[in-house]
């Protein structure tokens, strides 16, 4: 029975927090569903109507909140503990020889809660649902009949760059899809380096495109026109369908019109694998894949940061201004990492590094200030 009271206070703070973390994502996430749908409706054209405008920010609310999730918790937390602190109850549970590591415990609880949430939103929930509305927003925008740079996605698979105006969902139909082959020099069979490319083999471009799963899988484009070229003409040619058979699943394709801040963790490194076996630079995919990963560890900073902040400089401070701190550290934390995400890709740092800087940075700051608190 010893630990009943402390189990009610548990039980207490969490309440207090949850409920204040439940109220900063109810109010962030409301002006951030509002300016993505003035933005949705602003490119709203042909078949992509308002109503599929809505639909696709509807259907792109789970990777809205799995962003804003560590900054609820830090929102939340200086907030519902600020609270506690404005009406004395901090006191009060010092006072009955409760410890502020314990305390600090006690509102780290409800955080874990918030972590759990974001990896089951990051993984399972999120992707899906944005893969779906960037491929259904592609299909109603993107015309079929030629290339559209301001649509789609480019790649290169081995001698050859693809352009894809867009995907359907699930990723087994393609629409739109242009093939630039390049020709490369002979060389020694006994040679170990790569053939020198040369210049433009031949350009194609077809309708649409399905996977056919049989004989290992591979692509059958209908309505293809090609045009090659020869050391001295140029040839053209009209085929109704033409099997091409090349290294990219469907699994691949369906991420290719999402943003990687936007992939499951899984899709992010299988992706990351695929474009080094391509021998592409895969930092890009490693950095999102190590930043959502880690998000919880930057959930728990966050947070450990917000505790620290109540129990020191803003223990007296009023509302607004707690308010105004959340905003501003939650600002300066994600413009360190947008700083130093391309940083990372210009200099070559290694992307474990450039995502865990502004984690242990911001943990090793409220460790201090709490230690200062003792």
């Amino acid at each position: 029975m010893a630990n009943k009271p402390m189990t009610l206070i548990d039980a207490y703070i969490r309440k207090r927090v949850l409920l204040a973390m439940l109220v900063v994502i109810s109010l962030v996430l409301s002006i951030d569903v509002v300016f993505a749908l003035v933005e949705e409706l602003g490119d709203s054209e042909n078949a992509y109507t308002s109503t599929q405008a809505l639909l696709y920010v509807l259907k792109t609310l789970p990777s809205r909140i799995f962003q804003l999730l560590p900054f609820t918790a830090l929102g939340g937390s200086l907030i519902g503990l600020g609270i506690m602190a404005s009406h004395n109850e901090l006191i009060v549970i010092q006072s009955a020889g409760v410890s502020t590591w314990r305390l600090v415990w006690a509102v780290i609880k409800p955080a874990f809660i918030v972590m759990f949430a974001g990896l089951i939103l990051g993984e399972y929930v999120a992707p899906s649902l944005q893969q779906s509305a960037q491929s259904s927003k592609a299909v109603l925008r993107s015309g079929v009949q030629s290339i559209d740079a301001g649509q789609g996605s480019w790649r290169r698979i081995g001698n050859e760059f693809i352009h894809v105006n867009a995907i359907a969902p699930g990723g087994e139909t393609l629409y739109g899809v242009s093939r630039y082959r390049l020709t490369t020099a002979k060389t020694d069979p006994a040679d170990s380096k790569p053939a020198a490319t040369l210049g433009l083999s031949h350009i194609s471009f077809a309708q649409s495109a399905a996977y056919i799963a049989e004989e290992g899988g591979y692509w059958q484009l209908e309505n293809v026109s090609e045009t090659r070229f020869l050391p001295d003409s140029v040839e053209t040619a009209q085929r109704a369908s033409e099997n091409w058979h090349v290294d990219l699943s469907p699994e691949l394709l369906a991420v290719l019109l999402v943003a990687p801040d936007r992939q499951s963790i899984s899709g992010l490194y299988n992706f990351a694998r695929f474009f080094e076996s391509q021998g592409l630079d895969a930092d890009r995919y490693m950095l999102s894949f190590w930043g959502k990963l880690l998000q919880p560890l930057a959930t728990l900073a966050l947070v450990l940061l917000a505790v620290s902040f109540v129990f020191g400089p803003l223990r007296e401070a009023t509302m607004g201004f707690r308010v105004f701190v959340a905003i501003g550290v939650g600002l300066l934390f994600t413009i360190v990492q947008q700083l130093l995400e391309p940083a990372s890709l210009l200099l070559g740092i290694d992307p474990l590094f450039a995502v865990l800087l502004p984690i242990v940075s911001c943990a090793a700051l409220g460790v201090v200030s709490m230690l200062r608190v003792r």
